[in-house]
């Protein structure tokens, strides 16, 4: 249950078997069905979620409409991060979009482990390093690129949630229409 997460962390900082005994301890496991919302908006995010097995979607709401902020996928720490750093409201929401298996720890836990484990405050920070820099990739490509570079860079890195992800969900993570998104793929097919 813990393999992914140790190859995930053993990247960033490698722990004994008495330090994984400590952070299974903290741990629990938990399946959800696909469309399960972990967190709905204007609710304060409680839990940081390491994906076994499944794919989960950040998003907003405005207007009514649905609007993508990121996909996390198998081995990857998710949550609403904003809302669980502060232990505030969140203006995002987090469902599944797959049936999926979570290794779970609330923000009360998670304080506990830093305290117990520093080294864990070591991987949380060297993660957050990481959502920074890919935040600001994101971020620079609705700046620097256009709509059709912007679906060139996804569908390189990405491919493989073509087959998982509905294109709307991916037209909105790219900041455009789903009309939009169905002609750019023509027209890059044609040429």
């Amino acid at each position: 249950m813990f393999d992914s997460f140790y190859q995930y962390a053993s990247r960033l900082v490698l722990f004994s078997n008495e330090e994984k005994r400590v952070i299974e301890s903290f741990f629990t496991f938990r399946q959800v069905p696909k469309r399960f919302v972990l967190l709905q908006q204007g609710k304060t995010e409680r839990e940081v979620f390491f994906i076994n097995k499944g794919l989960l979607r950040l998003f907003y709401t405005k207007d009514g409409q649905d609007i993508t902020a990121f996909i996390f996928r198998e081995h990857l720490f998710a949550s609403c991060y904003e809302s669980f750093l502060q232990q505030q409201p969140s203006n995002q929401s987090l469902e599944a979009l797959e049936d999926a298996e979570l290794l779970v720890i609330t923000y009360d836990d998670l304080q506990r482990l830093y305290k117990e484990l520093p080294k864990m405050e070591t991987l949380v920070r060297k993660v957050a390093e990481q959502r920074f820099i890919n935040a600001q990739g994101i971020l620079s490509s609705y700046i620097l690129d256009s709509p059709e570079e912007r679906w060139q860079k996804f569908e390189a890195v990405n491919g493989d949630l073509l087959l998982r992800v509905p294109h709307h969900m991916i037209a909105s993570f790219l900041g455009i229409t789903p009309v939009s998104l169905s002609r750019i793929r023509k027209r890059l097919r044609k040429g």
